[in-house]
């Protein structure tokens, strides 16, 4: 059973997610602390929920990014993670905090990287037209968004999408191979290999037999 560490800075659906995962037991892993950056973030509470002990480090007044995350670095070690989730963490990490996790620090992205990294994914998509969408889960690595692909899932994209209405549908995706991305690093079913993930073991089935994971 693998300890994670989930950082947040918002509403905390990709947490959720990850616990519904580990309750029915589809996850074997432990959340052991929830940071956020944001004091009173919508997560926090559904972490307290779950009982799930909770942190808070504020990103202000800090003398710089590698020193926040220094800090951060040892409330993790004090919970003994061994897996950093980042949900919605609004955050640039330096390799103050990815180094000390190497190749296990994971992100989830709304797009299909390398397409339309950083922020506004969904309105980056819609503009350029492009047919088809989906999410992203990724090892974290100092360049944003560009970090070795561990799963993609796919939707599709109509002619009447919103932000929102496809922001929506990439966030179900998110949910469902989320944890099977934690699983498969956790597990240790995969390796390394310059950008890319190689697969060293059987990926759960995916609901859904429409070319999508």
């Amino acid at each position: 059973m693998v300890t994670l560490g989930v950082l947040i800075s918002g509403r905390g659906s990709n947490l959720q997610a990850i616990l519904r995962a580990i309750a029915d037991g589809r996850l074997s892993a432990r959340v052991a602390v929830v940071v956020s950056n944001i004091e009173g973030a919508p997560g926090l509470a559904h972490a307290s929920a779950a009982g799930v002990p909770t942190v808070v480090i504020s990103h202000r007044g800090w003398p710089s990014r590698e020193e926040y995350d220094a800090h951060l670095v040892g409330v993790l070690r004090a919970h003994h993670v061994e897996l950093v989730c980042l949900a919605g963490f609004m955050r640039r990490l330096t390799p103050v905090l990815i180094d000390a996790f190497p190749h296990r620090v994971l992100n989830v992205h709304p797009s299909l990287l390398p397409a339309f990294p950083g922020v506004d994914a969904q309105r980056q998509a819609l503009e350029h037209g492009v047919r088809v969408a989906g999410c992203t889960v990724h090892l974290v690595t100092p360049t944003i968004d560009a970090g070795p692909i561990v799963l993609q899932a796919c939707v599709p994209v109509t002619d009447d999408d919103t932000v929102d209405t496809l922001a929506a549908r990439i966030l179900e995706e998110e949910h469902r191979v989320y944890p099977e991305a934690i699983r498969l690093v956790s597990e240790g079913l995969g390796r390394v290999e310059g950008r890319r993930w190689i697969s060293t073991g059987r990926t759960a089935p995916l609901s859904d037999a429409d070319g999508r994971g």
